[in-house]
């Protein structure tokens, strides 16, 4: 069942007048306007791999990935009950989260064809308490009646390694190793590990060697 989320972005990104649903090479694609084809992807990119592969052989693409930035969850007492509990999700994504779904879209993502639009949203999350279940409510003891977005913070567009490469640090040693990654952005250095893994299949790193048992890479940005 299609969520309000999801088609909010698609009229969004499509508009009203666009069409949708439509059937083309075995797939059903979410908005077609002229000679553009849209997918909204709330789910794994891994999922729409192969459908996205097959389509940017002769069609240019869009896939609009959101990230949350803020979700807020609110509980009914049952499916369209009284709102019995409101709070906000400690759970907030950013850009560099985006990072966790392409490294399963390496191989897809660049191409000439294929457009990566990431807007950063606010949403709800409507639940009700799973059928038949009289205990009280466990961490995952509900069902997700509706998502809706609220506000869309700020959108970013990404065609190519380069675009990706704006999101690092503005300075690095060169070489670098993912601990100086780690350290330019604030973050643990398995995430580093899992940006260097995705921009280095996409073009944006190259490898320059070995400090001990660490890798070294060196920006390779396009012209």
């Amino acid at each position: 069942m299609e969520t309000s989320l999801h088609r909010q972005l698609k009229e969004m990104y499509a508009g009203t007048q666009a069409r949708t649903e439509v059937r083309l090479e075995g797939f059903r694609i979410d908005a077609v306007v002229d000679d553009q084809l849209f997918e909204i992807q709330h789910g794994s990119l891994a999922a729409i791999r192969r459908k996205i592969l097959r389509l940017v052989e002769s069609h240019n693409v869009v896939v609009v990935k959101p990230l949350i930035a803020e979700k807020t969850l609110i509980k009914r007492s049952k499916l369209g009950g009284r709102v019995v509990d409101r709070r906000r999700s400690p759970r907030r994504e950013s850009l560099l989260d985006l990072f966790d779904e392409l490294i399963y879209f390496v191989g897809v993502f660049p191409h000439p064809r294929l457009t990566l639009e990431v807007p950063v949203v606010e949403m709800e999350e409507w639940r009700y308490p799973g059928h038949g279940r009289r205990r009280r409510w466990r961490k995952n003891d509900h069902i997700v009646e509706d998502q809706l977005l609220v506000a869309v913070r700020e959108v970013h567009t990404f065609t190519t390694s380069d675009d990706l490469l704006s999101l690092l640090p503005k300075r690095l040693p060169n070489p670098f190793h993912t601990g100086d990654l780690a350290a330019g952005l604030g973050v643990h250095r398995s995430i580093a590990q899992r940006i260097a893994y995705c921009l280095r299949k996409m073009g944006g790193f190259s490898e320059k060697g070995k400090q001990g048992n660490a890798r070294l890479y060196e920006l390779r940005r396009a012209g």
